[in-house]
């Protein structure tokens, strides 16, 4: 009976240690966001090919590319995701711009596209490269910031890519 209630123990331990936890810095608010789990880790899927079909129909459409350089593991990359699938968002987003996600793994798989655009690393998870319809990248210097994106709110976001959006020439 000792064996089944220190096996029970430990088997409550380990659940109890396995769940995350969210501390937060004095002054640092939690933010409610939406997740989404956007990031196909088919390994069988060619990223590179994703990428250039991205930028292809950007260069069609006369849309800009954003790729999304992310994993699911990431709540960063999920909740950027996540407002990506909301009304305001999705309106923003098809009307200026076409989205791809590519999966970093571990920040191990597809550093080569990341690379291909200028940046050295994936320094954290969601990396977003932003594009104008002839694939040069409008946002080298803020690409990998999106480290917090769990973290801002919605207006902020919102923001950001409206200002990336292609300018209507009237």
């Amino acid at each position: 009976m000792k064996f089944i209630n220190l096996l029970l123990l430990s088997a409550l331990m380990v659940g109890c240690t396995s769940v995350p936890h969210v501390s937060l810095a004095a002054g640092d608010v939690a933010v409610e966001h939406p997740e989404f789990l956007a990031f196909d880790t088919d390994a069988n899927i060619i990223a590179q090919d994703t990428v250039k079909a991205t930028l292809s129909e950007a260069a069609l459409t006369g849309k800009h590319a954003i790729i999304v350089m992310g994993a699911n593991w990431c709540h960063d990359s999920r909740a950027l995701a996540g407002w990506f699938q909301t009304s305001r968002f999705e309106a923003l987003l098809q009307g200026n711009f076409v989205v791809n996600y590519v999966d970093v793994g571990e920040k191990d798989r597809n550093i080569d596209i990341a690379q291909s655009f200028g940046l050295d690393e994936i320094v954290g998870t969601p990396t977003i490269i932003v594009t104008n319809s002839e694939g040069e990248v409008l946002n080298l210097d803020t690409a990998p910031t999106w480290r917090n994106a769990a973290s801002r709110d919605e207006d902020s976001i919102y923001d950001y890519f409206e200002a990336l959006a292609p300018k209507s020439i009237e």
